[in-house]
């Protein structure tokens, strides 16, 4: 006779243990892309910094500062590295939880992705705000300037 789970209590079978494995394969891989991606970003930033102080030359041309530049490589990379962290946090302890049936650290990792999704979706909000700024900035605009 199969056993009835006690209320409020779920059970993972074998089927979804190895699901979780295929899915902390899968982040683990994302995470270390991205950590190799901001990586290349910061590099890029450098570079581009170094670049555009070698080539300024006159005080004269207008544009961005230099640190300005390298600055927003910087705060790219930093809004972009707490996303992968949590990934590569729920890959590391979903491996561990699967490997040694710990509860109390699948519950950590699956804090992780939660997260994760949550700072993905605080900064599409973010993001859609700014863009709805920008469209209501360049309409007023416009119609400032064909008053003009």
């Amino acid at each position: 006779m199969d056993s009835i789970p006690e209320p409020g209590k779920i059970e993972i079978g074998q089927d979804t243990l190895k699901n979780l494995n295929t899915l902390r394969k899968w982040t683990m891989f994302l995470a270390v892309s991205g950590f190799i991606f901001l990586g290349l970003i910061i590099i890029l930033g450098l570079i581009t910094g170094t670049f555009l102080t070698f080539f300024n030359r006159s005080d004269k041309i207008p544009g961005l500062p230099d640190l300005l530049v390298i600055a927003i490589f910087i705060v790219v990379a930093l809004i972009n590295f707490f996303p992968v962290f949590f990934l590569f946090r729920f890959s590391k302890r979903t491996s561990v939880a699967v490997s040694s049936l710990d509860k109390r650290i699948m519950h950590a990792a699956i804090r992780d992705l939660k997260l994760f999704f949550i700072y993905l979706g605080v900064l599409l909000i973010v993001l859609l705000a700014v863009y709805l700024a920008s469209l209501v900035l360049a309409g007023t605009s416009s119609a400032f300037f064909q008053g003009l």
